[in-house]
């Protein structure tokens, strides 16, 4: 069966929700008639990109941030999709079921935002200590969150944010959590943070980019058993 460079934007479309985000940017952003046997992921351009593609023997690429992308570096027939807001709401730090299943999370909710754009999820887990929960936070993402503040016992409660403020936090806390996981630290939160006692961990924005990387590698695979998906190394 031939995949084309439509096929995949038509599925990722789907599956990434994209009507939730108007007219940014989501699907073909240079649209291909080539058979796509090995495709690429990355999440933005880098000088040396045309040199990968040529290497990988790819034939269309998926870009997370394509605005810098040097056309003319790549050959003629190279389709690239990009998904932006889309891969961030889905893929890292949002809404994100495959993310709630490696969090452990037993049940969940959305979390902040709108009910078609929530900003993360709150849910429940097997109660485990502080240390031991970090460790496994530092394994799925592969980096050492940065703490402030800490849980008084076993963790129980946990949200994942993609947002960071004063109103988040609090309302996390009504709501029973004890740790708050997000990508950074921001400043206008410390004050709540500090009243409320909430427990933050932040595990890098690039961190969270680069597991939904990893996790739409999986998508594709799952949908195309003959696809060949080749992630871009990370600096």
């Amino acid at each position: 069966m031939t995949i084309t460079l439509t096929d995949i934007a038509a599925y990722l479309d789907e599956t990434l929700a994209v009507v939730r985000f108007g007219a940014d940017q989501n699907g073909i952003y240079r649209a291909s008639q080539r058979p796509v046997q090995r495709v690429g992921l990355a999440l933005e351009p880098w000088p040396a990109l045309g040199g990968w593609v040529a290497e990988a023997r790819l034939d269309a690429l998926v870009l997370h941030r394509p605005w810098q992308l040097d056309a003319a570096a790549l050959p003629a027939d190279i389709g690239v999709l990009a998904y932006h807001l889309a891969f961030d709401a889905a893929l890292t730090f949002g809404d994100n079921p495959r993310l709630a299943v490696a969090l452990g999370l037993r049940t969940y909710m959305p979390f902040g935002g709108t009910v078609a754009v929530p900003l993360g999820m709150v849910g429940d887990i097997n109660p485990t200590e502080q240390d031991a929960y970090l460790a496994r936070l530092a394994a799925i993402f592969g980096a050492v969150p940065a703490l402030r503040g800490r849980v008084t016992g076993p963790v129980r409660r946990v949200a994942l944010v993609g947002a960071l403020t004063d109103g988040l936090v609090r309302a996390a806390a009504l709501d029973g959590v004890q740790l708050y996981i997000t990508g950074q630290f921001r400043v206008p939160a410390a004050r709540a943070q500090h009243e409320t006692g909430l427990a933050v961990a932040a595990v890098g924005h690039a961190a969270g980019e680069r597991w939904g990387l990893r996790a739409l590698s999986a998508i594709l695979r799952e949908r195309w058993a003959d696809l060949e998906v080749c992630l871009a190394k990370p600096d």
